[in-house]
């Protein structure tokens, strides 16, 4: 389990942990060492290892590893 009290912003690593994962359930590729772990833990071991970060809209993203939030009925 990930100490999320250490994290500058809970709710965000939820959210990105959220779309990440359902990205590795996609087919991405693990940016981290998967082991016998699920893809959810996966998920949150790259946001906490910054393997992975949320996009801001209006940002440049060339080169980044990055996790993209998704909205339906945008």
């Amino acid at each position: 389990m990930i100490d999320r009290s250490k994290l500058p912003n809970s709710f965000e690593f939820v959210v990105t942990a959220g779309a990440r994962a359902r990205q590795l359930l996609a087919g991405s590729t693990p940016r981290v060492e998967v082991g016998d772990h699920k893809k959810t833990t996966v998920a949150q071991r790259e946001v906490v290892t910054q393997a992975v970060r949320k996009v801001e809209k209006g940002e440049n993203v060339e080169n980044a590893e990055t996790v993209e939030k998704s909205h339906s009925g945008d």
